[in-house]
C-alpha cells in the first residue's frame, strides 16, 4: 500500500512497545488528528527484532495536520528533554486543557511550561502571548516576565501579565 505524505519531514518517535496507545492518546487530544495506518511486524521483521509476529511495528498518524510516525522498537532508546513538541495555545484555558491531559496518568510537570507525558515524550505547553511579553522592547518588563516564568511549571498568564506590568 502506498502512503501519501504531505510534508517533507516527519517526526519519528521510538517507543519501547506503546506506539499505538500513545498515538491514539495524542490523536484524542488535538483537532484535525487521526491514525493513518498501522503496520505490523511480519515474520522476517519480527525475527530480526525480537518483536512478536503480528504486533504493531509502526503507526502513522496526524496531530493537528502534522504527520508523525511512531515505532515499537523495543527499550533500546528512550526519549529525553533534548527534543520536545511545542503546543502553541491561544489562551489560559487551552494551556490548562493540554497540561491536564498530557500530565494525566503518570506524566510529570517540568519547568517553564515543559512536561513529560506518561510515555516519556517531552512537550512544551506555551501560550502565544508569552512571546509577546518576553519580546517587549522594555528590557525591565521582559526581565520580570522571564523571572516569573522561571518559577513556574504550568504557565500562568495572569501571573506573567502582572510581572510584565510590575505588580
Amino acid at each position: 500500500m502506498k502512503i501519501k505524505t504531505t510534508q517533507k519531514i516527519t517526526p519519528f518517535l521510538w517507543f519501547a512497545d506503546q506506539a499505538e496507545p500513545a498515538a491514539k492518546f495524542y490523536v484524542s487530544l488535538f483537532k484535525n488528528s487521526k491514525i493513518k495506518v498501522v503496520h505490523r511486524y511480519e515474520e522476517a521483521g519480527a525475527g530480526a527484532t525480537g518483536r512478536p509476529k503480528g504486533s504493531v511495528m509502526t503507526v502513522a498518524f496526524q496531530l493537528a495536520g502534522q504527520e508523525f510516525t511512531a515505532l515499537n522498537g523495543g527499550p533500546v532508546f528512550k526519549f529525553t528533554e533534548a527534543i520536545s513538541l511545542v503546543v502553541h495555545c491561544t489562551d489560559q484555558k487551552e494551556v490548562d486543557f493540554f497540561w491536564k491531559k498530557l500530565t494525566a496518568g503518570g506524566g510529570e510537570p517540568g519547568q517553564c511550561g515543559w512536561l513529560k507525558d506518561r510515555y516519556g515524550l517531552s512537550w512544551q505547553i506555551v501560550p502565544d502571548e508569552l512571546m509577546e511579553l518576553l519580546g517587549d522592547r522594555d528590557p525591565a518588563k521582559s526581565h520580570r516576565v522571564m523571572a516569573a516564568l522561571m518559577d513556574m511549571t504550568k504557565i500562568d498568564l495572569k501571573a506573567l501579565r502582572r510581572a510584565h506590568a510590575g505588580k
